[in-house]
């Protein structure tokens, strides 16, 4: 059945449509001049950038994964290979060139510019060239080149126009090319709301306050200069009292505006004529705390709290708590960036290459906050206890995670030793080290002096030579 009522007012169109879909009163935010605004508040104050980098840094820094489960191998390989991702489970092996390459790092910092400016857009781009659709790459549509968003009667996305360019018309990308990431869309609202939005009237204030800091130091920092001229010649008529006072006037004005500290810094002043630097006098106002205050409130509105510990608030004892709540944000926000990816990325490359009933793989991004620290005392009692498998896949993960080099492939025509070449070898170290003894006259020996004599008669002590750890330690007769 078709729908009766509607999300979006298929009569308005262009920038006046979209305003009215975000409810926006406040006109220095609404799309498209919140661009600009935002631009503003995130590259000039310095808690606004903290709290971007604390959302979106450990996002970028927690392990993405594809997930195969229930699809077949050449279709997980395929997309995981598209996106230049590890499969879960499996050894990850990096390209050995990465030009030209789809960066899925640098999609993801782009993709979480929708936190910035509300939205994200991107254009998907596909190469055929091999025969099979592989994703050439997302490119990434800024938002100030956004002319305008088509929303369908039910609210859904049609397509985003882009400013023309050099005097050329419009630009329109339909739907199906696009993957659009939106911060708490509502309704028909494909402009998104920024993070900063909540955050902003706080930044606007602060940015006051600092302002009026900056002129009281400027201003009262080093005290006023005050030049007070000495009393007139005695017995000076009136005219000649006036025109000295002009004179004295001008002259102590340029001496106190050309006043300066330095080394060479001097005044030159008459009899009974006075300089001095006068402070503000009564109390000045304390301007640090409602600037505290203010990023205080920027922090809280991404529940980063624990930004503010340790300025006179709260105490460390609050740390964890505070950052239970901050890295559920950051798990929802992530699983936001996955679910997108996977219904307008993953999916149309399968569907692209295999069709619609094809099974898609998911990408799954690693709890953030959760990962319990890798030790080998941890790996070791997990082996222990029988809860994993010292399998191939284990150890190429564990080389990884503490930085051990890849293990080398065995040589061709050689494999690993099993007991019985290894007691033959032990054999016939033995046999080498009695012959030896037996011509040297030589008291019983030791391994060290084995290893030597051994070396001496010429068999090899690497690769498949005698194992000389295996020589007993006592009469040659015996180790025979």
């Amino acid at each position: 059945m078709a729908e009766i009522g509607y999300q979006a007012d298929a009569g308005v169109l262009g920038w006046g449509k979209l305003t009215a879909e975000t409810h926006e009163e406040n006109p220095d935010l609404q799309w498209p001049h919140s661009i600009d605004v935002f631009d503003r508040m995130r590259r000039a104050d310095p808690q606004v950038k903290s709290v971007l980098r604390a959302v979106t840094l450990p996002i970028m820094r927690t392990e993405w994964v594809i997930d195969g489960t229930g699809c077949r191998p050449e279709v997980v390989a395929h997309v995981a290979g598209d996106l230049g991702l590890p499969v879960k489970g499996e050894p990850f092996v990096a390209p050995l060139r990465t030009k030209g390459r789809f960066s899925f790092k640098e999609f993801l910092r782009l993709a979480l510019l929708e936190l910035v400016y509300g939205h994200s857009f991107f254009e998907q781009v596909y190469d055929q060239s091999s025969g099979a659709t592989h994703l050439g790459k997302l490119a990434w549509r800024p938002p100030r080149t956004i002319a305008d968003v088509e929303v369908a009667k039910d609210g859904g996305l049609v397509a985003i126009k882009q400013h023309g360019r050099d005097g050329r018309a419009e630009v329109e990308i339909p739907v199906d090319r696009l993957v659009a990431f939106v911060n708490e869309r509502e309704g028909a609202n494909w402009i998104g709301e920024s993070l900063l939005r909540s955050a902003y009237k706080m930044w606007i204030l602060k940015d006051r306050v600092l302002r009026i800091q900056a002129l009281a130091a400027e201003r009262n920092g080093l005290g006023l200069p005050v030049f007070t001229a000495a009393a007139p010649p005695e017995g000076a008529s009136y005219e000649e009292i006036v025109a000295w006072a002009d004179q004295e006037i001008a002259r102590g004005l340029d001496i106190a505006k050309g006043a300066r500290a330095g080394d060479a810094a001097g005044a030159s002043l008459a009899h009974g004529s006075t300089l001095q630097f006068v402070g503000v006098t009564g109390k000045i106002p304390d301007l640090d705390k409602p600037i505290r205050y203010y990023d205080e409130q920027i922090a809280r509105a991404v529940l980063a709290h624990f930004l503010n510990l340790g300025t006179e608030t709260g105490s460390w004892a609050l740390g964890s708590t505070f950052a239970n709540f901050f890295t559920d944000s950051l798990n929802a926000v992530a699983q936001h960036i996955a679910d997108v990816t996977n219904q307008h990325v993953i999916e149309d490359l399968v569907d692209l290459n295999w069709g619609t009933s094809e099974p898609a793989p998911r990408l799954v991004p690693a709890a953030i906050g959760e990962q319990q620290p890798v030790t080998a005392e941890a790996i070791r009692a997990l082996i222990d206890c029988g809860a994993i498998e010292a399998d191939e896949p284990l150890e190429a993960w564990i080389r990884e995670r503490f930085g051990a080099p890849v293990k080398a492939e065995p040589a061709v025509g050689r494999e690993k030793d099993s007991d019985a070449d290894a007691a033959a070898r032990a054999r016939a170290a033995a046999e080498i080290a009695q012959k030896v003894y037996l011509a040297t006259d030589k008291v019983p020996l030791r391994q060290d002096e084995a290893r030597e004599l051994i070396r001496l008669a010429g068999a090899d002590l690497t690769g498949d030579g005698p194992d000389v750890s295996r020589i007993p330690n006592n009469e040659p007769e015996e180790a025979a």
